[in-house]
């Protein structure tokens, strides 16, 4: 078996991952590995932007009021107040790195979404994720310490347990992680004095979704089997408008169309937000999402519509570019045309426990992005709060090693253990592969979605088991591959999320359960799930 070195492994290319891969080569050699491409990363696809206090009339003290307020009483205020304070420089950073942003004259241009107070959201226009990706990438490719990965899969971390030890404690340390290269399905190790995961979000555990097909949760995976805390994986964010269109499955309308004074009607043309919330659209993104739902299932159409009719054709064509000519191809014009949306599972605001320096509690494992679970989003995400946090989080990690270099790049053992393959091949088998994909995926949006029962997460909890059980003897049992490890990990995320949702007996947030309106003081912690202990609060 290959074993590859170096001072760190980032697993994971987004925005998490390049901005911690290029802030690390300072320090040693960085190899970085793409389970795809870099285009199928969440924030290739983020449209709306990066939250940053910049303006005049806002505060650091609004942006962290805006952000406790929309977390539901669960985020960590310490670290909302040291995330929102590192905005201005992070934004200073990606300029560094390249990223153009949009401005108005010599100030950047300021958008404003659900739940903000203020304009706060530094954008390039309707393509932020892009433009910053696009800036990484060419940074990360002048950079001679960094090594980049494509068409490789990680499918377990590699630990080192001293004193004889099976499970994490205080002496053990992750080293690495067994990786797939897809083109060739052979396995190698990557060993490191640093692991960095950086796998984003799990929004392919559901039919429809906003998130590349990549989504499928294995960072949170993968530390999950060996030992590491995952919290609040019931709080999934469903983005309240995605284009409901037979030819497109998965674009997204950014919040900013709503924020540029966008309106939500039914099919009859009449606004209903008001019903809802005294933001109207502007509300947070749990109830938008909610109150879409409610008038889709009420109704019995398909979708409701974004009215954006109203406002001049050159600023929309100005302000949201990409979303105008996408939709005009398809045969809307914006301009004239409602758009037809409905919900989709957008971010995941729970994952692995970390710390503010990033770290698990598995010495030489560090975690950022959408994966980690930082105390920052609580029960729900303020909009655009989701880019500074990777790139803050990338920052710090980075600071805490730099500063403690001497403890944290220790090198690893080369002499790991081989990968030991099963050759056995039934193509009747793995034929089953696809169709348990569909069923994991459709059984979450019917009983663990955007709105729940205690029946249906009853019901979830019975499948999931007879499920997790038929995949697991698959893996073990048959040649690995791509999907095969995809479906493993997507089944233990939908095991996750399920036993989360069936523990918080309340509503809270992006979770609402109907036998359970209220929400009670009791709950007001985060829920943790370690390998069988399922179900404790921190």
């Amino acid at each position: 078996m290959d074993v590859l070195e170096s001072e760190f492994l980032v697993i994971g290319a987004g925005i998490a991952g390049l901005s911690f891969a290029l802030r690390a080569a300072k320090l040693g050699k960085v190899n970085v590995l793409l389970k795809d491409s870099f285009q199928k990363s969440s924030t290739q696809y983020a449209q709306g932007g990066i939250n940053a206090v910049l303006a005049e009339q806002d505060s650091f003290e609004s942006h962290t009021q805006d952000t406790l307020d929309c977390g539901y009483g669960l985020c960590d205020e310490a670290v909302v107040r040291m995330v929102v304070e590192r905005g201005p420089e992070i934004i200073e950073d990606l300029m560094a790195w390249g990223t153009d942003f949009t401005r108005d004259g010599e100030r950047l241009s300021l958008h404003r979404e659900g739940g903000h107070a203020h304009n706060r959201v530094v954008h390039a226009k309707d393509a932020t994720g892009a433009e910053i990706m696009r800036a990484l990438i060419a940074s990360v490719r002048n950079e001679p310490n960094i090594t980049i990965f494509p068409d490789h899969m990680a499918i377990d971390l590699i630990f080192q347990h001293q004193l004889g030890g099976k499970s994490i404690n205080e002496n053990t340390r992750c080293i690495g992680a067994y990786v797939l290269e897809s083109q060739t399905s052979m396995v190698k190790g990557f060993v490191a004095s640093v692991v960095y995961l950086a796998t984003g979000g799990i929004g392919k555990v559901y039919p429809y979704t906003s998130n590349p097909r990549t989504a499928t949760g294995d960072g949170i995976a993968m530390a999950y089997r060996a030992g590491i805390e995952v919290e609040n994986m019931e709080f999934i964010q469903f983005h309240p408008t995605i284009l409901y269109h037979h030819e497109v499955n998965r674009f997204l309308i950014t919040e900013a169309t709503r924020g540029e004074g966008g309106i939500l009607r039914d099919k009859n043309g009449r606004a209903f937000m008001a019903d809802y919330h005294p933001r109207k659209e502007l509300a947070p993104r749990d109830v938008v999402a909610r109150a879409i739902d409610r008038e889709i299932k009420q109704s019995g159409n398909g979708s409701v519509f974004l009215d954006l009719t109203h406002l001049p054709k050159p600023h929309l064509q100005d302000h949201f570019p990409n979303i105008y000519d996408t939709l005009f191809d398809l045969g809307i014009d914006i301009s004239v045309d409602m758009i037809p949306v409905v919900p989709a599972a957008h971010y995941l605001c729970g994952g692995l426990r970390v710390d503010q320096h990033g770290r698990t509690r598995c010495a030489g494992l560090f975690a950022g992005g959408e994966c980690s679970n930082t105390g920052l989003h609580g029960a729900n995400r303020l909009a655009s709060n989701s880019l500074l946090e990777a790139a803050v989080y990338a920052k710090t990690s980075f600071e805490f090693i730099e500063k403690l270099r001497e403890t944290e790049l220790i090198k690893p053992p080369r002499n790991i253990a081989p990968w030991v393959y099963h050759e056995t091949s039934d193509a009747y088998e793995e034929t089953l592969v696809s169709p348990l994909w569909k069923e994991v995926r459709q059984f979450m949006w019917n009983y663990v979605g955007i709105v729940r029962t205690n029946k249906r997460l009853d019901r979830a909890i019975r499948r999931i088991e007879f499920l997790r059980q038929e995949i697991e003897t698959s893996y073990w049992n048959f040649r690995i591959s791509k999907d095969l490890i995809e479906l493993r990990n997507i089944s233990i995320i939908a095991e996750l999320i399920i036993r989360s949702a069936a523990q918080r007996k309340e509503s809270r947030g992006l979770h609402y359960n109907v036998d359970h309106p209220e929400t009670l003081e009791q709950y007001a912690q985060d829920t943790c799930l370690m390998l069988h202990r399922h179900g404790l609060f921190r």
